[in-house]
């Protein structure tokens, strides 16, 4: 029941508009990857989902943030099911801890659920669709059996802008991508600029 009215809330206040150019009643595992403007991202995406995929969808998120405070943490924990990453050792990291950490996510998956992440690694303040890091391109290698799910994110940034904590109602949209597919042999840099190329067409369409 609350997740259901907290995905009510969230597209209530963020008047969100979604297009689907995949199966949204698919069963397959997925990689849903976007990019990163606001806190409210991942759950856009997640309130965006069908509800019965929805329950089996658990977002990667930092623990500094999500784990501060009885009500993010709880929600972290009993309503979204997050996959709580310590900010350092995230998708954007270069060190050991990371690769341990990508590896959880990998784990994570099993044979049943799904993942959101934000492959830039941080928030971006203006709108714009900066590099991937690394950590994609090593999920996707460790889960090749996983859909892997581009989403367009847009209007996040002035909802709820980096450093706020109230949302200012408005506009939104989310999309949701065609699966990338998978090239044998592609090495990590072709990869990485692919998989943002995919996301920054969804926006020019």
């Amino acid at each position: 029941m609350i997740a259901n009215a907290l995905a009510s809330a969230s597209s209530f206040v963020c008047g969100t508009g979604v297009q689907w150019r995949c199966d949204p009643e698919s069963r397959a595992q997925r990689i849903y990857f976007g990019n990163h403007s606001s806190h409210l991202d991942f759950v856009i995406i997640w309130s965006a989902l069908p509800g019965d995929a929805r329950r089996l969808v658990r977002p990667v998120a930092g623990t500094d943030y999500w784990q501060r405070g009885v009500v993010r943490r709880y929600l972290a924990d009993q309503v979204f099911h997050a996959v709580l990453i310590p900010r350092t050792q995230g998708l954007g990291c270069r060190c050991d801890a990371a690769k341990l950490s990508v590896g959880r996510m990998a784990d994570e998956i099993g044979d049943r659920c799904s993942l959101i992440v934000f492959p830039e690694g941080t928030r971006r303040v203006d709108g714009e669709i900066g590099a991937f890091k690394s950590g994609l391109f090593h999920l996707s290698q460790l889960r090749p059996d996983v859909e892997l799910i581009p989403v367009l994110l847009e209007n996040l940034n002035r909802i709820l802008p980096k450093g706020e904590v109230l949302p200012v109602p408005m506009l939104s949209r989310v999309i949701f991508g065609s699966p990338l597919t998978r090239v044998s042999g592609e090495g990590k840099h072709e990869f990485l600029a692919r998989a943002r190329a995919a996301l920054v067409q969804l926006g020019a369409s």
